[in-house]
């Protein structure tokens, strides 16, 4: 197959301008995917800045406790990926999103009318409400993460597939980068409840936009469209539907090839920079530069996401042609190696310079890795295998909310002395666990997992 000679031609200005030419030009349909995904982004990102001190302050609970209630919440929409990512592909993608994005609007009412319940404290009116609400957030996001993947893989071509992923991660983070606008006025005037009230309708927006723009005339086509690009015909391709076994399961379940496990699960300790986001940046923002940027937290807390927005299809145009793995090594150092300038002390600069440095790295890997386990899917089963290959993240939540709260009460308490700089050290060599490993193990996973960010 001849090379086209207008990929040949490209120079380094188009490579950066294609991605954003491509978010514009998306179909229809991914479009209505891609603004819930902005949409979505921006409330769970939104909602999440501020939930520890929401069971803090609304709820009553210590430190360690809402850090507990935070990773459940966390912890428990990748959990639930594990085990409704397959919505997707039973009832396709359309249903699938439109019932998630219900269950998660019906959940942040009954989160953000919590302190009309009363009480305080744990099993407190309010906190069971809160806590129902959460719940029903658990299992919308649980479907609606896998079934926008599976939209991605469904709506674009072998060409289009790389940059339809980076776009919809890109989106997603530049959402989470909103409430660093919207929230500290809104937060200052009405409270945490009052921003809270915000998100939800957000919510309701993407319920809307879901049913409006995604109708099921507007997917047909789409899907067809991509079927025609990529193998001349727009039929599917016809197979049998084999009921479920047990044995047949466990024996083509992906966790049970050795490598592909230690793929994902190795990536564990440099993840917990992700829920650190959550679980501790808002209140060390918050308790160790008081004035400016403590009261404006969630600006400072929320500049991750419009970086991942800009970098992410950069760096998906600038590494096309390098193999995942890596990617993965180069992208895992790049981002755990800034942690360690938190640890020289308190300083806005080089708080900036965490943020920015963290996400490059970020950006180098992460869109890569939901690539690679939406195209190692059989067809028919991408939203299982998104939810599968989300397991090791559902750990890292749980596992990293066991210690945080504890990290931050010792270490950078709301009173008292502070030592954040042992802190931010501890999470720096946490961290650098994920690319030594996986630069030791580049011999024994030499070829397992090489593909391009352009579908190779």
């Amino acid at each position: 197959m001849q090379e086209d000679p207008v990929e040949e031609s490209k120079g380094p200005l188009r490579e950066l301008v294609d991605p954003f030419i491509y978010i514009a030009r998306a179909p229809r349909a991914l479009w209505g995917v891609n603004a819930t995904y902005l949409l979505e982004g921006m409330c769970y990102f939104g909602i999440l800045t501020l939930l520890a001190i929401y069971f803090n302050e609304v709820v009553g609970l210590s430190d360690a406790q809402a850090g507990w209630i935070v990773g459940a919440f966390t912890g428990g929409i990748t959990l639930a990926m594990f085990f409704l990512g397959e919505m997707a592909d039973r009832w396709g993608v359309r249903r699938a999103l439109a019932l998630a994005l219900l269950l998660m609007f019906f959940g942040r009412i009954l989160l953000s009318s919590g302190p009309l319940f009363g009480g305080e404290g744990l099993w407190s009116p309010v906190y069971l409400a809160s806590a129902g609400g959460l719940l029903l957030v658990i299992l919308g996001y649980g479907m609606y993460q896998p079934a926008a993947y599976t939209a991605v893989r469904q709506f674009t071509t072998k060409k289009t597939a790389a940059m339809g992923y980076a776009a919809l991660y890109a989106l997603m983070n530049l959402g989470g980068f909103l409430p660093g606008l919207l929230s500290p006025p809104v937060r200052n005037a009405y409270g945490i409840t009052g921003i809270y009230w915000v998100y939800t309708a957000l919510t309701a927006v993407s319920v809307v936009v879901i049913l409006w723009v995604l109708s099921k005339k507007t997917v047909d086509r789409a899907i067809r469209a991509a079927r025609l690009e990529n193998t001349g015909s727009e039929e599917a391709v016809a197979k049998e539907a084999k009921p479920f076994r047990l044995k047949d399961w466990l024996r083509e379940h992906p966790l049970r090839d050795v490598k592909f496990s230690f793929f994902i699960f190795i990536l564990i300790p440099v993840q917990t920079l992700f829920a650190h986001q959550w679980l501790t940046l808002p209140q060390y923002v918050d308790r160790a530069f008081p004035g400016f940027v403590s009261e404006n937290m969630e600006f400072f807390v929320n500049l991750n996401p419009l970086l991942i927005f800009v970098l992410t299809p950069l760096a998906a145009a600038l590494t096309s042609k390098v193999d995942v793995y890596k990617m993965m090594i180069i992208g895992t150092f790049v981002m755990a190696v800034p942690t360690f300038l938190l640890a020289i002390g308190p300083n806005v600069v080089l708080l900036f310079a965490y943020i920015i440095l963290m996400s490059a790295g970020e950006a180098m890997w992460q869109p890569r890795f939901l690539q690679l386990a939406a195209e190692l899917a059989p067809e028919g089963k991408t939203g299982q295998y998104m939810g599968i290959a989300q397991f090791p993240w559902f750990l890292t939540k749980v596992v990293t909310s066991l210690y945080s709260g504890y990290m931050l009460a010792n270490y950078v308490p709301a009173e008292g002395p502070q030592n954040s700089e042992m802190l931010w050290l501890i999470y720096g060599f946490i961290a650098l666990i994920s690319p030594a490993a996986l630069f030791a193990a580049r011999g024994w996973m030499a070829g397992k997992l090489k593909t391009s960010a352009v579908g190779g």
